[in-house]
């Protein structure tokens, strides 16, 4: 790309509006040619990329011309410089989208999607999606009037045909870049319409191919992978009941377990790179995505779910949730504070447990299954007593999860009369403390067992 002098001030000002000018000029009379026109919004683009001194652009005014340009240019490397300044304007200052939306060109983008080139899609869908927010744009109409579905159809197949079905799959930068921003204005454009199954069914096929083949990045929901999870979660927004997704693309008979290995494989590295803050707000597609897939999968890829997901496989040597697996660090996960993340997590390893209290008390233990059951207004099972196991396994600790034989056994020297009297004080004043402040509604256990005549001195032997 040619460089050109940052100017500033006045005179950069006087350089936009004189560019901007000429620009005009040739729409009107052609009085550039065509290197020309690329070299003067190569340099108005430059000018643009601080807003300060640029006014000239960032106005109806100057984004009319731009679009002509943008739209109607007698060569490819003219309508991409044109559009460029008008995405970069978008971006750095967002009061422009509503103007963008005002010059009536968003049609003429979205008729522009059915191309071949990955310069102009990503072109034509950044700044439809840019524009699309704090704007009056009807993305409704761009579908039913001006083929915005459908072209993105197209986009998603051309991309799938892209990925080979063995090998390693590389995407150049440039298309990578046009179809994540594709993907994002599927999901944009999903989420703001009804009828979102329906006019990205043709995709379901393409989406599932990519996201089979396409390598797993470093920051697994960023890039292609992300979005894909983004769309399909949104796309199935009836909970796994949506008619054109069809089980022979979700569980394909030459590899059934294909799309569940990579969509765990891909939670796997979510759970370890992400942030808990990051995982609240970036990995709800995802599991939202695992629990639909859970619910529609047939018997074979059923169970190899639970195998990978839930903690029952696990030998519990360790308290559930200690462990280094996958399972495990889903259940830590749900410590945090963050709600629709914690609930998600529950759900799936409740559909995983085919949504019974008994089985998912038996799979993560009565620590973790009692709350999510409460919150659900469900019984809590037994956890045994009185003689019976209440369907529990009678060598687990319901509460942790862990074997009995496994728990670690206390090494410390019997507690002497004087630890022992100064710890019944401490606890009898802790909870005195406790319903005093309201923490607690009931009398303290020791003072009932002194009124009850229940209490005992301590032997002066320690070795009672």
């Amino acid at each position: 790309m040619m460089q050109f002098g940052m100017l500033q001030g006045a005179a950069k000002l006087q350089k936009v509006t004189q560019l901007l000018a000429s620009l005009e000029k040739d729409l009107k009379e052609s009085t550039l040619t065509s290197q020309q026109r690329v070299q003067t919004l190569l340099e108005l683009r430059q000018h643009g990329t601080n807003p300060k001194d640029a006014d000239p652009i960032y106005s109806k005014d100057g984004f009319e011309i731009l679009m002509k340009y943008g739209v109607d240019g007698e060569i490819a490397d003219v309508r991409r410089s044109a559009l460029r300044c008008v995405a970069n304007a978008l971006l750095l200052n967002p009061n422009m989208r509503q103007v963008f939306v005002d010059t009536g060109y968003s049609g003429r983008l979205a008729e522009g999607l059915k191309c071949d080139a990955s310069d102009d899609e990503m072109m034509a869908s950044r700044i439809l999606l840019f524009s699309s927010d704090r704007s009056t744009m009807d993305v409704e109409k761009l579908v039913n009037e001006h083929a915005l579905g459908i072209n993105l159809n197209y986009q998603i197949s051309r991309h799938a045909a892209q990925f080979p079905e063995s090998g390693k799959a590389a995407l150049s930068q440039m298309d990578e870049l046009a179809l994540t921003d594709t993907l994002k204005l599927t999901y944009l454009v999903a989420s703001r319409n009804a009828k979102a199954a329906e006019i990205f069914s043709p995709s379901f096929p393409h989406m599932f191919a990519i996201l089979s083949r396409a390598d797993i990045p470093a920051k697994p929901l960023d890039e292609v992978v992300g979005q894909l999870i983004n769309c399909i979660s949104v796309l199935d927004n009836e909970g796994g009941k949506v008619k054109q997704l069809e089980d022979g693309i979700l569980f394909p008979a030459t590899n059934e377990n294909g799309i569940v290995d990579k969509l765990i494989k891909v939670l796997d590295k979510t759970i370890s790179v992400y942030s808990p803050a990051e995982l609240e707000s970036r990995a709800i597609p995802l599991l939202y995505t695992l629990i639909v897939v859970c619910e529609r999968a047939p018997n074979g890829p059923r169970e190899h779910m639970k195998q990978l997901l839930l903690p029952e496989s696990e030998n519990r040597s360790q308290p559930i949730g200690k462990s280094d697996t996958l399972p495990s660090k889903l259940l830590e996960t749900t410590k945090s504070p963050y709600s629709q993340l914690r609930i998600l997590i529950f759900e799936l390893m409740f559909v995983l447990s085919d949504r019974d209290a008994e089985a998912l008390t038996k799979n993560i233990g009565y620590g973790y299954a009692s709350g999510f059951l409460a919150t659900r207004g469900m019984e809590v099972p037994k956890m045994g007593g009185e003689g019976e196991s209440g369907g529990l396994n009678p060598e687990i600790n319901p509460i942790t999860g862990q074997r009995w034989s496994a728990e670690p056994q206390d090494a410390e020297p019997p507690m002497t009369r004087e630890e022992k009297e100064k710890e019944a004080e401490r606890l009898f004043v802790l909870f005195e403390r406790a319903r005093a402040n309201g923490i607690l509604n009931v009398e303290n256990p020791v003072r009932v067992a002194q009124q009850e005549g229940r209490f005992e001195e301590l032997s002066d032997s320690d070795d009672e």
